[in-house]
């Protein structure tokens, strides 16, 4: 059993790794070598990786692939896409071509306020709290005034100050509901920045209120931290198309029609189905998330919490097949960053924004929501048609042979093999036998 240790931060990545591989890796060298084998070749770059994180041993690759021929608002991408599950970047580049003869995706962004909250305790008399809070409110608003100096020349800043009384949820609970605009920023420091400051602005202001001396019940501040709940920043995408459109057969069109909908229908209603529904949409937003070096765990809690607003989890997406026209859409929640954090700094980030034309982030709202639109219109066409299977056991095929150490003309061989047959791993493996037992 390996002992505690003390001091491990202060440790060289050198002396990181001899310990990690006497204490848990049975001084393997072969481990040793994998975590010095995936180390940036330019030192500098190294370096670079080491910083982003505490404690950095070795750097942990994903694939970053493209997926062409996304027609947005009339404007050709190309995605980048950063993941590492089979087949998500060939269904997203299909759902591209499919759409690309048909006007498209179109976009719209409804909203781009973020949000913040002071979480306050106070037991005394409401009338109290809420005449201070009236009195104190410009202080609250003239305390952040050298933190958002430079955004408020931006056009950003903070746009307003609520207090929220919350106690029918919870005895004596009250907030400061703040909402900001952060631009092309994601915000999240800027917006904690200011809420510390308010919540000791309005903290300290009680002392010397005389609507408390009475009653000698004092506000007291909880927490401040921003929230990644944001359904005032959200945008919509949608593709439409006539229903005879949808394939050259009109009476196959109509039933792939009818069958799709009535497959997004079911996701509105069956949380079972809903959320492997929007873990595929995931699968299109996370890896464009992944490759602009944005928060993805963030974008991921807002918005499961905005396919629950109702209190019901449902599709993210929409689906209608009315007076022969064909309409598929998706709302979502997205607070995203073009400028700060990895965006400046990881090459590959910087990378991919240049592949992506450079955009603000209200442009970046709308690509990243086109991406999980058309990650949920491959996979619902496959449910509806072939299975989902079928073409992603075929793009898992890569992997099977891999794990397999199949060589080149084994691959080869085993690829023509599957073309028209099922692939499952126990008839790849049982090929693979039979071809080795041959040679």
């Amino acid at each position: 059993m390996a002992n505690p240790v003390s001091g491990f931060s202060k440790k060289t990545k050198e002396e990181k790794i001899a310990w990690l591989a006497s204490h848990y890796l049975y001084d393997d060298p072969e481990a040793v070598s994998v975590l010095k084998n995936y180390w940036n070749a330019d030192p500098q770059l190294q370096r670079l990786h080491d910083d982003f994180i505490e404690n950095t041993l070795t750097n942990y690759y994903l694939p970053f692939g493209i997926a062409p021929n996304f027609l947005i608002n009339e404007r050709l991408y190309a995605l980048p896409m950063v993941i590492e599950e089979s087949s998500v970047v060939a269904a997203a580049s299909n759902a591209a071509k499919f759409w690309l003869d048909k006007g498209g995706f179109k976009t719209e962004i409804l909203g781009t306020q973020k949000n913040g909250q002071v979480y306050v305790n106070y037991f005394g008399k409401k009338a109290n709290l809420l005449a201070y809070f009236e009195e104190v409110l410009p202080s609250l608003k003239a305390s952040i005034g050298d933190i958002e100096k430079n955004m408020k020349k931006r056009g950003g800043g903070l746009v307003d100050i609520v207090l929220k009384d919350s106690t029918h949820s919870l005895d004596g609970f009250y907030q400061l509901h703040c909402t900001f605009e952060t631009l092309d920023a994601m915000g999240a420091n800027f917006i904690n920045s200011c809420l510390e400051t308010i919540a000791k602005t309005f903290e300290d202001g009680t002392v010397r209120s005389q609507h408390f001396k009475e009653a000698e019940e004092y506000p007291e501040v909880v927490m401040s931290i921003l929230s990644n709940y944001v359904p005032e920043c959200t945008v919509r995408a949608e593709v439409s198309c006539a229903v005879m459109d949808l394939n050259p057969d009109p009476e196959k069109a109509g039933e792939f029609a009818q069958r799709f909908v009535r497959a997004v229908q079911i996701a509105q209603n069956e949380t079972r189905r809903a959320v492997t529904h929007n873990k595929g949409i995931m699968n299109g937003i996370d890896a464009v998330i992944l490759a602009t070096g944005n928060d993805f765990r963030a974008v991921e809690a807002g918005i499961h919490a905005y396919a629950a607003k109702d209190g019901h989890y449902r599709s993210l997406t929409y689906a209608s097949a009315d007076n022969n026209i064909f309409r598929f859409g998706i709302e979502i929640p997205l607070a995203l960053g073009t400028v700060g954090g990895l965006t400046s700094l990881h090459p590959m980030v910087k990378l991919a924004f240049q592949i992506l034309q450079k955009p603000n982030a209200k442009e970046l709202m709308q690509i990243v929501a086109v991406a999980g639109l058309a990650q949920n219109f491959a996979a619902l066409r496959s449910l509806v048609t072939t299975g989902i299977q079928k073409g992603h056991m075929k793009m898992h095929l890569m992997n099977i042979l891999n794990q397999l150490e199949a060589n080149s003309q084994e691959k080869e061989k085993t690829a023509d093999h599957f073309k028209e047959r099922t692939v499952t791993h126990t008839a790849v493996v049982e090929f693979i036998e039979t071809l080795r037992s041959q040679s």
